[in-house]
Formats: C-alpha cells, structure tokens, sequence
C-alpha cells in the first residue's frame, strides 16, 4: 500500500491558491505574449527554406536547436520591452476580471 500520496495527485489541496495579484497577472501575460511571439518566429522559420535569419538548409540538428533557443529567448525579450502589446491588453482584462 501507498502511504505516502503526492500533493499533486491528492483531491485537496495543500495550501490555498495565491491571490492574482497585479504583478502577477503583468507576469503571466508577458510569458504568454512570449510564448505566441515564439511561435510566429517558429513559424516563420519553417515556413521558408532560408528561415527568418536567413540560415542554411536546416539540416543541422544542433542549428536547429540553437535557432529554437534563439527564437525562445528572442520572444521573451520583446515580450518583455512591450511586444505587440498583446500582454497589455491581456493584463489589463484579467486585472478588471480579478477585482469584480
């Protein structure tokens, strides 16, 4: 027998959930705009022989490894200095949502 079940498969949970706070929401938001810039850059790169940088053949598996990286940490980074806009937006609706 089992006596030790773990947290994440209890029906309870271990301690409350915390509170969205604004930073939070601003946090999340970021990270997903991130996430969908990541997958046009990804996109755009497997859409086209030379790629968004223009690389080489895509052959390469450690070059492709590293231009998922690049475009990874890339996405983040223009999420983060406001990107589309989107995770304003984003923010700014779950932010109203959170205080009704």
């Amino acid at each position: 027998m089992v006596d030790n079940v773990s947290p994440l498969l209890s029906s309870t949970p271990a301690s409350a959930p915390a509170k969205d706070t604004p930073e939070r929401i601003h946090k999340a938001a970021t990270q997903f705009e991130g996430l969908l810039i990541g997958e046009m850059l990804k996109s755009a790169r497997e859409s086209s022989s030379g790629g968004w940088m223009g690389t080489g053949d895509g052959d390469d598996a450690a070059g492709d490894s590293a231009m998922g990286l690049a475009e990874q940490y890339f996405a983040q980074a223009m999420a983060t200095g406001g990107g589309l806009g989107l995770a304003r937006m984003i923010g700014a609706g779950l932010e109203k949502q959170a205080s009704s």
